[in-house]
């Protein structure tokens, strides 16, 4: 084994962080010196050119573990682990010629200074490591067996013996297979008839398969209800929305997604023997589906919420033939915050299980998991709720210490490729992906038990860890077939999620009718040392099954060679369905199972469920101060701002964003839905909202499910959609099932909501059930015990006609005299309310929507009004009730707001969280529109709230009184402290104080473009040529999509050029006129964003020689754009004109940051800027790594052509009008003859005005940003 000592592992903000968090648990003071370690197996240490190489692409230095000191710590991965980093680095040192150092890994060498002779306690010790991926080792451990290479382990025969039922519940407890007693008796039976003792695979296998997980059992149930039996089942009674409004969906309950019908498009696909991009006709449709990931996010927050987002990405993958997700939706509930010295007067302090993170915890982590997962992907994550909560009713503690982590979205596929095809013998079963590790073990079963009911190590073993690189590649694959239509080779996919192959493959020869006969040693695997179970059960992330004709699988491999994807062709389908696995390598049969044994009838479950009514009590609002509410109210994390969740996640990638969180000219994230285009040549597209109140579940959990379906409609309310019955909903149903009350309440539940959809011609195609949401530990030896309430998160989909017909929160102040309505649908209670959440008080009934045809009628003469143009401004009323919605209005538009009532009780009118609407009208408009709504319902109750100040002041009046009267700035704050502190603990402080401070600055002007052409006015160049320009990627890339429509909208063949291409003679560059090196995450930023990119082209003479030459040809171009553009700084060498160009590092607030920032085109050579000087533009900003370091070098000699400026017009110095750190906000270059510019912004992602979350209304439809691609164009004239 070889060593090197690398760069400081953490930024110095977080090792001070750190030493004080372990400094505090040992009791004395430490510090800490923290370093990457990097570990390499190889047979004979590096020497010469090698050694040369390996320091320079890992930063490292050779070193020896006998230099560590008595007390350094190595903080390792899990032995028997492999993590993403050392897949990825693996990659970048094979693509360098370094292959026989692949087997790489990395760790972290602690120095602890101030020990003396003491020891590390061993909660000081867990500060250093993620418990679940981690393990920390003294310096003179052994290192040796983290790249074992052992024996592969043999299988298991489990003897059932004279009393089979004994042996294998004593197995189910071993192995965590969470089996019933029924179950159990089934397998008796089953092994008794083959004659046959069971191998352990097969019993893995069928626990994955059968789990709760899977098999969604308590849904599939028959009840009784306090001793009265009840029909249907709950799955039957959603089934029933779907059979009552069929109408605008393809594909319900049958598929990994629902399918709902789109529209007629124009698809941008790369057909597969011909990589010039084209565009096609076709009928493009959306898939849709919601996943929870709750068990893998309270045991380790980042990974299980990575893995959670990269399940349902596969889901949305793997629908039909074969599908591109487009759009993501992220939620979480945890119990009350308590972020550490700031926590709130209502936060209670129950006690915590240590096997779980804690709520802050989850919410430091748990988000850059799934932002990470979603921005690596390449899918822009628009959408999201946060809720944290805590009650105590009586003895009954309730709270979320087991959170819900939800995964959610939407995708296109293609008309044809729909529906799966039926199986032949023969047919090829085929495995895409990443190789088998012995990772996520036994995570179906372990996910259906309460948390604190299985072993911790089951626990731990049960989560995995995500790869979104390799996903990114299996898509590319993927891709490529469906985009062949009719030749798609595809016949039918799977994704590989919970119980891994073990079940993802028996359900794929299921469903297409045949069995399979498999070799065990054809799958692929990272460890050889795995047991048979190990390899077939074992849940490794990003992978896929599929089913692929014989004479189509060369074309097939062709793909996968070009994508550098793995797959392993494990098998044939055979006629009878029986599922035999064969290990080739001990010759023995590791499965041998009928298919209709194992995914067959097992014992259906009976539920006998009691009702446990909660006490109601209404402790009234005495002595309750306005001004203290609303203090309380905007510091609750559920009511506040959720800025910190939001600017992590890429929200533009892909270029079909229409609608994300921010709004208007200020960017504050208060947006109702999200919306998406259908192409990149049309305005239709799909909006997305999301609806949940889960509290009111705690006294009544029918009336909160309809308030959760009520509150999506109300969200979606201001996109003019195309009708009722063409929203689609995915029910996500999350319950402490067994508990006392907790199934009879989950019972009223699913009816309620079956009936309230099927009055409002609501379908629900698609759902996930995760009923094991209670928390059981010990503390001090007393047993404690936490439940959710039942929790149904609703996400709401639907077509949308024309995206630009949507109105947002943001109030209008440019229209003259208006008005802002609360309509809403008649009674006012406060039970379950955010206000009575921060007071501590029962304030009695909860909300309801009591006439499911009031709700239609609100729905629809809004979706009226907003059709005859009526309508400013649109916000939902929710959580703080429409005290905190109009204050979200007003904050959206930078206007002070009068708020007057008549009432009282003008709190409880205030802050009680009643479905209803806020609206803003001319004031001309105000007497028709109440005419309207009372014409569509006289029951809808329609009043006068306020009206728009030029001022800066928030004003309350109840009659002649004035309640509340507070300056916006104060109040924009008070709404963002719960961000700002969170953001403070997980990023850099002072990025954190800045933004906190541009918040509080009233006077601090909004996105202000100032152009100094006329886009209108394109440039001339021959329309009859298309010069062809190379869309270059590298494995991990993802934004050559929208890369490409852009030039071929500006004249240009776009043409798709892998590196693989180039580095097979494939494809030469010389070929092209231009070379645009596109965005993403080239080798997932490991060894330096572009970086390892680089290093792959300088370290192969070929290659390097040709970019070489391309570069100093006069007569071609290049563009890299923000991963393109780290990659092409890293290439200065070979560039001519580039001697002052700095390479990219880390942000200054050490996090991805995404945003809309403003820019300015300076002077400079750039052929992209011709006539562009001057201009200043809002330009999507989205990277990692984006801060410019010039090291010894002059900034001020760099070609500059594109900087930061702040709000002012100024360059931007400080945070977040200058994201990432650069000095004088640098962010794009040129060479010095102007034909090579690099950027750190996507301009290709804003192709078309309607691109943009804000934009001026007079932009036509393609955005001022098209002017750069044209002028690359006419430069080639």
């Amino acid at each position: 084994m070889f060593f090197l000592l690398g760069q400081p592992a953490l930024p110095s903000f977080r090792l001070d962080r750190l030493a004080a968090d372990i400094s505090e648990r040992a009791g004395r003071s430490l510090s800490l010196r923290c370093r990457d370690l990097i570990l390499i197996d190889c047979e004979r240490p590096p020497a010469g050119l090698e050694l040369e190489r390996l320091e320079a692409l890992l930063s490292a230095s050779p070193w020896q573990p006998e230099c560590a000191g008595p007390d350094d710590l190595f903080v390792l991965p899990r032995p028997g682990t492999r993590t993403p980093w050392a897949t990825k680095a693996g990659d970048i040192l094979k693509r360098c010629g370094l292959e026989r150092f692949a087997a790489v890994e990395r760790a972290m060498r602690v120095e602890v200074k101030g020990l003396g002779e003491g020891e590390l306690s061993r909660s000081a010790v867990e500060c250093l490591h993620d418990r679940m991926t981690q393990v920390v080792q003294p310096a003179s451990a052994d290192l040796a067996p983290w790249f074992r290479h052992p024996e592969p382990a043999p299988l298991a025969i489990i003897e059932l013996g004279q009393d089979p039922a004994r042996s294998l519940a004593r197995v189910n407890g071993e192995l965590g297979l969470a089996l019933s007693p029924g179950e159990i008796d089934y397998l008796c039976r089953a092994y008794a008839e083959i004659g046959r003792d069971p191998t352990d695979a097969e019993l893995m296998m069928f626990a994955q398969a059968n789990s709760e997980h899977c098999r969604h059992k308590i849904f599939n149930a028959t009840w009784e209800v306090d001793g009265q039996a009840r029909e249907p089942s709950l799955f039957k009674l959603i089934r029933h929305t779907h059979a009552a409004t069929p109408q605008g969906t393809l594909v319900a309950y049958d598929d990994n997604a629902a399918i709902i019908e789109g529209f007629p498009g124009t698809a941008l696909l790369c057909p597969a023997d011909d990589p010039t991009y084209c565009l096609a006709d076709r009928t493009i449709h959306a898939q849709i589906k919601v996943e929870t990931h709750n068990h893998p996010t309270a045991i380790s927050p980042d990974p299980g919420a990575a893995t959670g987002s990269g399940g349902e990405i596969r889901d949305e993958s793997a629908t039909g033939r074969g599908a591109r997700p487009v759009a993501a939706l992220t939620g979480f509930s945890v119990s009350d915050l308590r972020i550490p010295g700031h926590e709130q007067p209502w936060e209670t302090a129950p006690p915590e299980p240590d096997r779980l993170a804690s709520a802050c915890q989850i919410m430091l982590e748990g988000p850059i998991g799934a932002a990470r997962f979603n921005n690596e992907f390449g899918r822009p994550a628009l959408l999201g709720y946060f809720r944290s909560f805590c009650a105590q009713t009586g003895d009954r503690l309730w709270g979320y210490h087991k959170p819900i982590m939800i995964a959610g979205g939407s995708g296109m596929i293609m008309d044809g490729q729909t529906t799966k095809l039926m199986l032949s013998p023969g047919d090829r079963i085929v495995v895409l992906g990443g190789p088998a590790m012995l990772i996520g073990l036994g995570g179906g079963a372990a996910s259906s038990m309460s948390s604190g009911q299985s072993d911790a190590d089951l626990d731990y073993a049960s989560v995995q860890r995500g790869n979104p690189e390799m996903q990114r590649r299996c898509q590319e694959v993927i891709d490529r077939c469906w985009g062949q239509g009719e030749a798609n080779p595809i016949k039918s996919i799977h994704d590989v999620g919970a119980g891994g192959l073990s079940n993802a493959i028996p359900e794929l020869l299921h469903d297409g009718g045949v069995g399979g006969q498999l070799d065990l040693r054809a799958i692929p695997s990272a460890d050889r040392g795995l047991s048979p179970m190990e390899i077939w059960c074992n849940e490794s992330q990003e992978r896929y099954v599929m089913a692929i004709a014989p004479q189509d699988m060369a074309r097939f491999a062709a793909l996968c060679e070009r994508e550098r994807c793995p797959y392993g062709d494990v098998g044939a389908a055979t006629a009878e369905q029986r599922l035999v696995l064969h290990d080739s390598l001990k010759d023995e049969r590791v499965v041998d199972m009928d298919l209709g044994t194992l995914l067959g009838r097992p014992p259906s479950m009976h539920r006998q469920a009691e009702t446990l009514p909660v006490p109601v009590r209404d402790q009234g609002l005495s002595g309750v101060d306005p001004n203290e509410v609303l203090d309380r109210l905007l510091a609750l994390p559920t009511v506040g701002s959720k800025q910190f969740l939001i600017t992590i996640g890429d929200r533009s990638v892909g270029g079909l964003s229409v609608r994300d969180q921010m709004v208007g000219p200020w960017q504050v994230p208060v947006a109702d839905c999200a919306i998406t285009l259908t192409d990149y040549e049309h305005y239709t597209g799909t909006a997305m909202a999301m609806g949940e109140r889960t509290p009111l579940a705690i006294h009544d959990a029918a009336a909160a499910s309809r308030v959760a379906v009520g509150e999506v409609l109300t969200n979606l309310a201001g996109v003019a959609l195309a009708g009722l019955e063409r929203i689609k909903l995915s029910a996500n149903w999350m319950a402490a099932a067994g508990a006392p009350g907790q199934d009879a309440a989950l019972r009223s539940a699913v009816e309620s909501v079956s009936a309230f959809c099927q009055a409002l011609d609501l379908s629900i195609p698609v759902g996930k059930d995760s009923l094991s949401m209670q928390t059981v530990w010990q503390d001090d030896g007393r047993e404690q015990r936490m439940l959710a309430p039942v929790s149904l998160i609703v996400s709401g989909f639907s077509p949308v006609p024309d995206v630009r017909r949507h109105v947002t929160p943001m109030l209008d102040t440019a229209s003259g005299d208006s008005v802002v309505l609360l309509v809403e649908l008649g009674p006012k209670r406060l039970g379950g309310s955010a206000l009575a959440q921060v007071l501590g008080r029962d304030l009695g009934e909860v909300p309801d929507v009591d006439s499911p045809e009031r709700l239609r009628a609100l729905f629809e003469c809004t979706q009226a009004l907003l059709a005859d143009d009526r309508l400013l401004a649109v916000h939902d009323r929710s959580d703080g009730g429409a005290l905190v919605a109009a204050l979200e209005m007003a904050l959206a538009s930078r206007c002070g707001l009068d708020l007057v009532l008549d009432e009282e009780s003008f709190l409880a009118s205030l802050a009680c969280e009643e479905i209803g609407l806020l609206i803003q009208v001319r004031a001309r408009d105000e007497a028709s529109v109440r005419e309207r709504y009372a014409q569509a319902d006289p029951g809808l109750l329609v009043k006068r709230l306020g009206q728009p100040r030029a001022d800066d002041r928030f004003v309350v009046r109840s009659g002649t009184a004035t309640c509340i009267d507070r300056p916006m700035g104060e109040l924009a704050q008070a709404w963002s402290q719960t961000s700002w502190r969170m953001q403070r603990l997980r990023d850099h402080p002072d990025c954190a104080d800045e933004e906190y401070a541009a918040v509080g600055d009233w006077r601090r002007p909004g996105l202000q473009p100032q152009l100094t052409f006329d886009p209108a006015r394109a440039p001339a160049f021959n329309t009859g040529a298309r010069p062809r320009v190379a869309i270059l990627r590298e494995q991990g890339v993802n934004g050559q999509r929208e890369m490409a429509r852009a030039f071929m909208a500006a004249g240009f063949d776009a043409v798709d050029v892998h590196m693989s291409d180039l580095g097979e003679g494939r494809v030469v560059l010389s070929d092209f006129h231009g070379l645009a090196a596109c965005g993403g995450f080239s080798f997932g930023d490991v060894l330096g964003a572009g970086q390892g990119w680089a290093r792959s082209i300088l370290f192969n003479p070929a290659l390097a020689e040709q970019f070489q030459a391309f570069f100093a040809d006069s007569g071609r171009f290049a563009l890299g754009v923000c991963n393109g553009c780290q990659m092409l700084s890293a290439l200065k060498d070979i560039i001519p004109g580039t001697a002052h160009w700095p390479r990219f590092v880390h942000n200054r607030s050490r996090q991805f940051e995404a945003r809309l920032s403003m820019v300015e085109i300076l002077p400079s050579a750039s052929l992209l800027f011709a006539d562009m000087t001057g201009s200043r533009l809002p330009v999507v900003t989205a990277h990692g790594e984006g801060r410019a370091d010039f090291g010894t070098l002059d900034a001020g000699q760099a070609p500059v052509c594109v900087r930061y400026v702040d709000r002012h017009g100024q360059p931007a110095g400080h945070y977040p009008d200058n994201p990432n750190g650069s000095p004088q906000g640098i962010t794009g270059l040129c060479n010095d003859d102007g034909r090579v510019t690099i950027l750190m912004p996507h301009p290709e992602r804003l192709l078309r005005a309607v691109n943009y979350s804000w934009a001026p209304a007079e932009w036509g439809e393609y955005s001022p940003w098209m002017r750069l691609f044209q002028n690359a164009r006419a430069w080639l004239d």
